[in-house]
Order: structure tokens, then C-alpha cells, then sequence
């Protein structure tokens, strides 16, 4: 029990800004095992950002909530996907060899690509909030708790079933990079039935399917540029499940 502890802690410390006891550091061991504990970060950011939607609705008017909610995840989260998205955008959009893409995407500079993909990152995720809230204010709050969660599943899913880019070894995130037992991963599962369950509706669960393609794609881009993925990898398909789940959701308007 003291070493799942020290684990959840070294999740939290490395996934978000949240502040930690004192005796939690960034040891090797257990931030391999940190990644089992991803989807539950999801479901702690998710929350809060719920709570931001719900306390906000009683004071301002929906747009101005989604706004407060957004820039509540990000600084829990210190932009951290959000980062790893922007510097995909430059990485796979400026370079074209394996070593310029992860020269570029070590760059703390934003080029072009990357602004241009924030700002239409952000739009969908504004707007569909927006439409999700407005059309059934539970279900918009459902569906943002499941962005959360099932976006970071999907990161999981590409750690499960590929390697880590061995050029870019020297990268910080790499002690996270081995990949899943399947113990790991089915604890990973745990913690995304639940933000499923929230709805008690059958077609949510298909979500998994637009996810698993999603995944799939990513992961054969990545692999064939540069021969596996990094962390700015996995947070631009954070970013991107998100969205997309989001989508799925809105789409699912008229259904549930």
C-alpha cells in the first residue's frame, strides 16, 4: 500500500502542478509505474474542471464558464499536454527527417504550426463545450469529465502497443516509456469504465472505437517519422482524443 501511494504521488507530481508531500520524488521506478495512474489524473482534472462549469453557471453565462474551466485544466495541468501538442505541430509540420522533427520539437520556440494549431485546438474545444452544455447541461458536464479520461487512455494505448523513439532517449519522460504490463493496463481500464458508466447509455461505449482509430493512426504517423513516439507525442494525442471525444459526444445529442 505505501509503494501504490508513493506511485499515485509521483503521478500527480510529474501529470500536474498539484503540490505533494515533501518525500515524493521523480524516481525511475516508480514513474514507470506512474503511467497506471494517468486515467485517474484525468478523472482529478476532470473534476475540478466540472466543478469550475457548475460554481460558474450560477454567476456567468456559459461561454465565460467553459473559458474558466479550460484555463483551470491547463493550470493544473501546467499546459503540459497542450505543450507537447504545440511542439507536435512545429516538429511534424517544419521537419522532415527523423532527427530535424525531434530537434524541432525540443525547441522551446513556437514556430507557425504550432500557433496556428493551439488556437484551432482550442476553438473546437470552446465550441463544443459550449453546444454540449447548452444542449443538456449534465450531459456537457459528463461529457468533459470523459474528455479527460479517455483522452489519457487513448496516450495510454500508444505506450501499450509501441516503443519509445530511440533517438530522443535523452528525453525527460523517458523513465515513463517502458512499456505497460498488462496488469497496468487493465488498471488503466478501471478508471475509464467508470467516467463510461456516467452516462448509462449503450452508444457511449462505441466512443472507444473513433479512439482506437485515432490511436491507430498516430501511432503508424509516429512510427513511420520517427520511428516511435515521445512524450510531445502522447500529448498531442491527449489533446487531439479530447476533442475528439467531445465531438463524439455532441454528436451523440440527438440520441441520448
Amino acid at each position: 500500500m505505501k509503494n501504490e501511494i508513493q506511485v499515485f504521488f509521483t503521478a500527480l507530481m510529474f501529470y500536474t502542478r498539484i503540490p505533494c508531500p515533501s518525500w515524493v520524488d521523480h524516481s525511475e521506478e516508480y514513474l514507470n509505474k506512474a503511467t497506471r495512474y494517468f486515467p485517474l489524473i484525468g478523472w482529478l482534472v476532470g473534476l475540478v474542471a466540472a466543478a469550475i462549469v457548475y460554481a460558474s453557471h450560477f454567476i456567468f453565462p456559459t461561454p465565460i464558464g467553459v473559458l474558466l474551466a479550460l484555463s483551470g485544466s491547463v493550470l493544473m495541468t501546467g499546459a503540459f499536454h497542450e505543450d507537447g501538442f504545440t511542439d507536435v505541430c512545429d516538429g511534424f509540420g517544419g521537419g522532415w527527417t527523423p532527427e530535424r522533427i525531434l530537434d524541432i520539437m525540443k525547441d522551446s520556440r513556437v514556430g507557425a504550426y504550432g500557433v496556428i494549431g493551439i488556437i484551432l485546438l482550442f476553438s473546437f474545444k470552446v465550441f463544443a463545450l459550449i453546444s454540449l452544455l447548452e444542449f443538456n447541461f449534465i450531459y456537457g458536464i459528463k461529457s468533459l469529465i470523459l474528455a479527460h479520461v479517455g483522452s489519457r487512455f487513448t496516450s495510454v494505448l500508444i505506450m501499450r502497443s509501441h516503443e519509445y523513439a530511440r533517438a530522443d532517449a535523452s528525453s525527460k519522460v523517458k523513465p515513463l516509456a517502458k512499456k505497460l504490463t498488462t496488469a497496468d493496463f487493465f488498471i488503466c481500464i478501471l478508471w475509464l469504465l467508470p467516467a463510461l458508466l456516467l452516462f448509462q447509455h449503450l452508444l457511449i461505449c462505441l466512443v472507444i472505437l473513433p479512439l482506437y482509430l485515432l490511436k491507430r493512426y498516430l501511432a503508424s504517423y509516429f512510427q513511420k517519422w520517427i520511428g516511435g513516439y515521445t512524450g510531445d507525442c502522447l500529448g498531442a494525442t491527449q489533446q487531439l482524443a479530447f476533442v475528439l471525444i467531445l465531438l463524439y459526444c455532441l454528436g451523440l445529442c440527438n440520441y441520448i
